[in-house]
């Protein structure tokens, strides 16, 4: 059985996976299970109430997963996505509540550019909820030999996709008048925010 055979496997079974995105490493399980993620925050060591982003395959799949967004919030997905950064959009009807944290009427979505054994992946398990696989406040993992052995040994299968650039998504709230930039990550706030405004004009 391949690595990604497993890791999918492990996914649909309930358990946790770390996986390669087009940023970092990235901790993963089946969104759709509350107890699969509650799990990967106690693995990552995270606090209660902290935000989790759904990582999907596409726009299109993500759509599938939260609907709600057509409109505004897919004109500006179609415009930023994929690519490196998690946008924090308006949740109505409060799905996924398990990963939105202290605020049920947003949630935090992503979808990276593909490739490699990370593409084959997402286009098996559709979409995942996902946090960097690192321990909460450590470095965040390029390689897969970085992604800490207390991580590791909490895992059900890792997928090895080789050196990854090493810099987290950058994070944008776009649920208010003006986009917030939360995290700056692989894309640079000033780029996000002028991506975002050009979207948004459109």
């Amino acid at each position: 059985m391949s690595s990604v055979e497993a890791a999918v496997e492990a996914i649909r079974a309930g358990q946790l996976v770390v996986i390669p995105t087009d940023t970092v490493y990235g901790l993963a399980c089946d969104a759709e299970r509350e107890d699969a993620v509650g799990r990967l925050s106690e693995l990552k060591g995270r606090r209660p109430g902290q935000p989790i982003a759904l990582v999907a395959a596409s726009v299109d799949r993500l759509l599938e997963s939260v609907p709600e967004l057509r409109g505004a919030g897919e004109r500006i997905a179609r415009a930023l996505l994929p690519g490196p950064l998690t946008l924090v959009l308006a949740n109505p009807v409060r799905r996924f509540s398990w990963l939105t944290g202290a605020d049920p009427d947003t949630i935090g979505v992503r979808v990276p550019v593909l490739a490699g054994v990370a593409l084959e992946l997402f286009e098996r398990v559709g979409v995942v909820a996902a946090t960097s696989a690192n321990l909460h406040g450590g470095p965040d993992p390029g390689r897969l030999g970085e992604v800490p052995a207390e991580i590791l040994a909490g895992v059900a299968a890792a997928v090895d996709g080789g050196a990854l650039p090493g810099r987290p998504s950058t994070v944008l709230d776009l649920t208010g008048a003006e986009p917030r930039v939360l995290r700056e990550g692989a894309v640079l706030a000033e780029e996000a925010v002028a991506r975002v405004t050009a979207a948004l004009a459109e």
